[in-house]
């Protein structure tokens, strides 16, 4: 049976991941968004934020990342909702499949196409000036906390796939995703902020998020930020994971 879904969601793979390379502009729009935010931020702003010792596009790399993730997950959530609405879902009810494999393949091909779009950015940023001298288990590390990032989000983008009324819908759930970073440790010290936005930006998972990679990027002890991120990534995904599930399964009912 474990073969059986290995086996399948391969092949569901395959067909998404054609799909990509076929349209390798979502990738590259997906990408354009968070380096014209990088550009902005550097090259407008930055002189006006004090950051201490640390550069600018330093500080600031670690939230486009995850804006990066954010953006890419609604085309997930759009991919899956014009499958629903083709019959394509039907088709794959009738074949002797795991049901549950269409959907992790919709969930592997947004990591690969979100990885993509994170090398370009960080491609990016190293022609802006981004250095690190973090070592290899760092960058792994940093790594490991972006695709547990994204497969949180993406869980969440295929309830908002399967649920949605409207193509237009199925991407909006992504916005106020897109916008945590802003109101975080991502663009500027949470210090600066008047109190109830502060208790707001220290206390939601991006902040915890960004401070680990950015602690990793640096060569700075990790902090307890570490845990708080994981446990935000984790929980985030094993919820959003059991809604998709039971959310697709009163869809094929």
């Amino acid at each position: 049976m474990t073969t059986h879904f290995f086996d399948d969601t391969a092949v569901l793979l395959g067909r998404s991941l054609r799909h990509i390379t076929r349209s390798l502009d979502t990738i590259i729009t997906t990408a354009v968004m968070p380096i014209a935010m990088m550009l902005l931020f550097v090259y407008v702003f930055g002189g006006a934020i004090d950051t201490g010792p640390v550069s600018y596009v330093n500080y600031l790399l670690p939230g486009i990342l995850l804006i990066t993730i954010a953006s890419g997950i609604s085309y997930t959530a759009f991919r899956l909702f014009l499958d629903m609405k083709s019959g394509i879902f039907e088709r794959f009810q009738s074949m002797p499949i795991a049901r549950s494999s269409v959907l992790w393949a919709h969930v592997l091909t947004s990591l690969v196409a979100n990885l993509i779009s994170l090398v370009i950015v960080v491609l990016v940023a190293l022609l802006m000036g981004f250095r690190s001298g973090a070592g290899l288990l760092a960058w792994l590390a940093v790594a490991g906390i972006l695709v547990l990032f994204t497969m949180a989000l993406t869980w969440i983008a295929v309830i908002a796939g399967l649920s949605a009324k409207s193509v237009e819908g199925a991407s909006a759930f992504s916005y106020p995703i897109i916008l945590l970073p802003f109101i975080s440790s991502a663009f500027v010290l949470t210090d600066t902020m008047p109190g109830p936005v502060r208790a707001f930006a220290e206390h939601q998972p991006v902040t915890s998020i960004v401070n680990t990679i950015r602690d990793l990027f640096t060569q700075q002890p990790v902090s307890t930020d570490i845990w708080i991120a994981l446990a935000w990534c984790l929980g985030i995904l094993i919820v959003a994971y059991a809604f998709a599930m039971a959310t697709y399964h009163r869809k094929i009912a």
